[in-house]
């Protein structure tokens, strides 16, 4: 694609995406792909480390284990690609400078706004796809990886029955063994521990299976007998059986409310200051991804000593402070210390402040007036 240019400066024909623009947007997919690959590891397993005590613990099924971790995998990179592309521009532009690309650029008359111009062809579409992400899919993975683990903790009880292991549900109060289970799910010689308000019941039997009924779950044991009674106490009953049911108790789990989970369209127009915070939260993920790389570009001028990590500290106070502060803003908005307009903006617009001083000490306050103000006439 070409397009027309005025006569004078600047003459003839310019494609409107040339080669530096290819080679930049290459090398910032690339790292992209690979800075938010390990953010989101370290990330989701730090989370999936609890799901799998979860897991561990009978709360969370096996079936739906890997579900939660790709539910849980979408919520962490959406939420942390913002920082993530921080980090591409200032690694990429950084390595540019480390090389002597940059003077290779300057020389042949490209600027500010070329570097720019590179790095927001490839901002701008995925700033506007992360939107759609942040505002809908995000959380409709939260939402969706909450009721897989509220429908486990309520079917917890009896979950992950082995051959040959004692497992421990509710807190301990029940015990189950089984010595074998045979390929139509059969469990031979079965010992249960059961204990409610103090009182305790034990059954051995020599098979147990579970059948699905009208009432409920039921577990029925064949050829056992049951011991109930009080611990430390002589009073005690012994039951022989030939087949014996137990209904296996549904719990209720109260539903966990979070902002993050709700759609959108509850969110949009509503008065409530908790959920216009959320609203606010879902839209700094885009807008910090443009603001976050505009920061980038002046920020990643490095000495060629300096290595191509020079300003990574740098950028990395610049986005917790972003980050905390915007947490800040949205409890102050929740609490009515901010109107909810300046929560909004106020943030975002002191890091366009930010980016503005740091591309100023880059070119000098006098190119940046001048470019202003050639901008506003």
């Amino acid at each position: 694609m070409e397009a027309d240019w005025p006569k004078g400066y600047k003459m003839g024909r310019r494609k409107l995406v040339t080669i530096l623009d290819k080679m930049i947007a290459q090398d910032l997919i690339k790292t992209l792909l690979s800075v938010l690959t390990v953010i989101v590891v370290i990330i989701v397993s730090r989370q999936f480390i609890r799901v799998l005590d979860g897991a561990i613990a009978g709360q969370v099924s096996d079936e739906t284990l890997f579900d939660i971790l790709g539910l849980k995998t979408i919520v962490a990179a959406v939420e942390f690609l913002p920082v993530a592309l921080f980090m591409s521009v200032l690694m990429v532009m950084g390595r540019m400078y480390r090389d002597h690309e940059m003077a290779a650029v300057a020389s042949a008359g490209g600027g500010a706004l070329t570097l720019y111009r590179a790095v927001f062809l490839l901002v701008v579409p995925l700033s506007i796809l992360v939107t759609g992400l942040s505002l809908y899919v995000s959380p409709w993975a939260e939402s969706r990886a909450d009721k897989l683990i509220q429908h486990d903790e309520e079917s917890a009880d009896l979950r992950g029955i082995a051959a040959g292991k004692f497992s421990e549900y509710s807190h301990g109060d029940l015990v189950f063994y089984v010595e074998d289970v045979t390929a139509d799910n059969k469990l031979h010689k079965v010992f249960l521990e059961n204990r409610r308000q103090g009182n305790v019941s034990i059954i051995n039997a020599e098979s147990a299976h579970f059948e699905e009924l009208p009432g409920g779950k039921y577990i029925f044991f064949e050829n056992g007998e049951q011991v109930k009674g009080l611990p430390g106490s002589l009073n005690f009953v012994i039951e022989t059986f030939a087949e014996y049911a137990v209904r296996i108790e549904t719990k209720v789990v109260a539903a966990k409310f979070k902002r993050n989970s709700l759609g959108v369209d509850l969110l949009w127009g509503s008065h409530v200051k908790a959920y216009i915070a959320e609203l606010q939260r879902r839209f700094s993920i885009p807008l910090g991804a443009l603001l976050l790389s505009f920061i980038a570009v002046p920020l990643a001028q490095i000495s060629p000593r300096g290595g191509v990590y020079g300003n990574m500290i740098v950028g990395f106070l610049i986005y917790f402070s972003y980050g905390n502060l915007i947490r800040i803003s949205q409890g102050w908005v929740m609490n009515e210390t901010l109107p909810a307009w300046l929560g909004g903006i106020g943030v975002n617009f002191l890091l366009l402040v930010v980016g503005a001083f740091l591309l100023a000490r880059l070119y000098g306050w006098q190119w940046l007036l001048l470019k202003v103000k050639g901008k506003v006439s």
